[in-house]
């Protein structure tokens, strides 16, 4: 007999791997058509992956790409759940900084007093 390779529904696994808060939302994404797997676009939630698979989906303004390393019998801790993935996306450094910090942004309640005395004329 040969053995058969776990496998496990699309969007438990990436419930599992806590890639969505619910796995309602991950349903939503794969029958919306924005998970894909193995390059071919999943268009059922129950579709079986297994460990070797890799997917494709976004995800807060960033293209995910994972290889499924193992498949998950709960929805563990964060730790527990990065050890069932490898991350093969693009790591982006270039991060742009927060408004706060360059100077923009809301400003502090001193400072919109100092505007409003500007404004009236009686700061220079």
């Amino acid at each position: 007999m040969s053995e058969v390779s776990p496998k496990q529904r699309l969007d438990k696994w990436l419930w599992h791997a806590r890639f969505f808060k619910t796995r309602t939302l991950a349903a939503k994404m794969v029958t919306g058509g924005h998970v894909r797997v193995n390059a071919s676009k999943a268009s059922k939630a129950s579709h079986a992956i297994a460990p070797g698979d890799v997917l494709t989906f976004s995800q807060a303004r960033a293209i995910r790409v994972v290889r499924i390393v193992a498949i998950g019998e709960r929805r563990g801790p964060a730790t527990e759940a990065q050890s069932l993935y490898d991350d093969l996306s693009e790591v982006k450094d270039n991060v742009p900084p927060t408004p706060r910090y360059e100077g923009q942004g809301r400003p502090t309640k001193r400072d919109r007093r100092k505007l409003d005395l500007k404004r009236r004329g009686e700061l220079e």
